[in-house]
């Protein structure tokens, strides 16, 4: 993530904490709970925390790039982050041991689902879109 991106983040973040402060509901507190159409590349724990504090809910997949199932999964991935609300992450494991190590990540690929700041599922496996995005969805306000 480069550094326009974070500042954009906290940009997104402040003015939805600020519109909830006043009350007011305005359009930057829906824009910044609503995920991007692409999944984020997370490099680091600071980056992970800033995407968990920047959307209401984050899917992080832990993947590898040598594992066929992660690459298996990346179409479904793709399309969850088109299509749901949710921002999706991406955190290469062999970048970031201490990050996987951190979320207990023993296998590839693992998904945890973030809600309100908050790690709330944790996934092993290939999984379907379908229940990807329902599992999503529980979490979406």
């Amino acid at each position: 993530m480069s550094d326009d991106e974070l500042t954009d983040i906290r940009k997104q973040k402040r003015e939805q904490l600020e519109s909830k402060l006043r009350g007011d509901g305005g359009s930057a507190a829906k824009e910044a709970s609503a995920g991007p159409a692409e999944p984020i590349h997370v490099d680091g724990a600071d980056e992970l925390d800033d995407a968990v504090a920047s959307y209401d809910v984050v899917l992080v997949d832990f993947y590898a790039d040598w594992c066929g199932p992660c690459k298996m999964l990346e179409p479904t991935v793709k399309k969850l982050a088109e299509n749901t609300d949710a921002a999706v992450a991406k955190v290469d494991v062999d970048a970031n041991q201490e990050l996987a190590a951190q979320y207990q990540v023993r296998g590839v690929p693992t998904m945890v689902l973030f809600a309100d700041g908050e790690a709330v599922e944790q996934l092993v496996g290939v999984r379907g879109y379908d229940d990807l995005k329902n599992l999503v969805e529980a979490h979406l306000a």
